[in-house]
């Protein structure tokens, strides 16, 4: 017999990573064209221990948190006709109110998923769904991109960058990155064609002109990333806790500056998919965490050390 209940990693109050707790809760159902996925893996993202500690988009406690999933298909609701039972697929909840990925199940809408490629596991694939939808999301919806283009990307090894500096190189354009000199050697194995050392550097002397600029860090790159653009540039800044918006000082230089969050995007994750089918992206996981070790997990996320993505494993 099912049962009506699974684990989960929850908390009942804002704080540090001890605040999470392993417990359990009712198993949801899928519901008028959602589908029930049993998940073997969860990505954890900034955002995570961002909305675990502050006030923000999310208010109600207690709170499960996580938007990326790995994992197979267990029901589907009524009207849902793109995935069935015993799929593997992976996606993206929808941000900010479809948290929940945490979790040994999670509904949502049907068509958040996406099949998930044969060749990359259940870890890898989770890592994905947020950190590439948003480089996408940012360099092609954005920015649009084009080829022979200058990008810029700030942060080039963490978990969005390092998916931006592979998405920006197979879109044709020469990807700049700044990251610390220990990473120069994945960035160049992931496509970077110029790093920047950002200990030793000033990005804006080393980087010239540019087309397009990925902002991750926030603070004072987002004026100085400005001053880096051509005339019609684009600067995409994606930390927006850390950010304003400098319209009328971009408009003044001739270029634009976009605050963007991500979004769950079926057209987006299929793209994603064709890119990771064709190795053209490949996904960096430093470290995966069980279900019971989610505190470790954030804690090593919150050290700001760390090269593309941390996982939790929940089966």
């Amino acid at each position: 017999m099912t049962s009506a209940t699974m684990r989960a990693v929850s908390q009942d109050r804002l704080g540090d990573p001890d605040v999470l707790q392993v417990v359990e809760v009712e198993r949801p159902v899928p519901g008028p064209s959602e589908v029930l996925v049993r998940v073997h893996a969860a990505g954890i993202s900034p955002t995570d221990w961002v909305h675990r500690r502050l006030p923000g988009f999310l208010d109600q406690l207690p709170l499960i948190l996580g938007w990326d999933v790995s994992g197979v298909v267990e029901a589907v609701g009524v009207g849902v006709t793109i995935h069935e039972p015993g799929d593997e697929v992976f996606g993206m909840l929808p941000y900010p109110h479809g948290h929940g990925s945490f979790a040994e199940y999670v509904t949502a809408p049907a068509r958040t998923f996406v099949a998930k490629p044969a060749g990359i596991g259940h870890v890898e694939a989770a890592s994905v769904p947020l950190a590439a939808l948003t480089a996408y999301q940012a360099l092609v919806d954005t920015a649009h991109i084009r080829p022979g283009q200058r990008v810029l990307v700030h942060a080039a090894a963490g978990g969005v960058g390092h998916f931006a500096v592979q998405i920006a190189k197979s879109l044709g354009a020469t990807v700049i990155g700044t990251a610390s000199a220990a990473k120069h050697e994945l960035l160049r194995e992931l496509g970077a064609d110029e790093l920047i050392d950002y200990h030793t550097e000033d990005f804006e002397k080393a980087a010239g002109e540019v087309d397009v600029v990925l902002d991750l860090i926030g603070g004072d790159y987002t004026a100085r990333s400005l001053r880096t653009l051509r005339p019609g540039g684009t600067l995409v800044s994606l930390v927006l806790s850390q950010t304003t918006p400098l319209r009328e000082e971009a408009a003044a230089l001739g270029v634009r500056h976009r605050l963007m969050l991500v979004e769950a995007d079926q057209a987006g994750m299929l793209a994603v998919a064709d890119l990771l089918r064709s190795g053209a992206l490949r996904p960096v996981v430093q470290a995966s965490f069980p279900l019971d070790q989610a505190a470790q997990a954030h804690e090593v996320g919150e050290s700001g050390r760390v090269t593309g993505k941390l996982v939790l494993e929940i089966r």
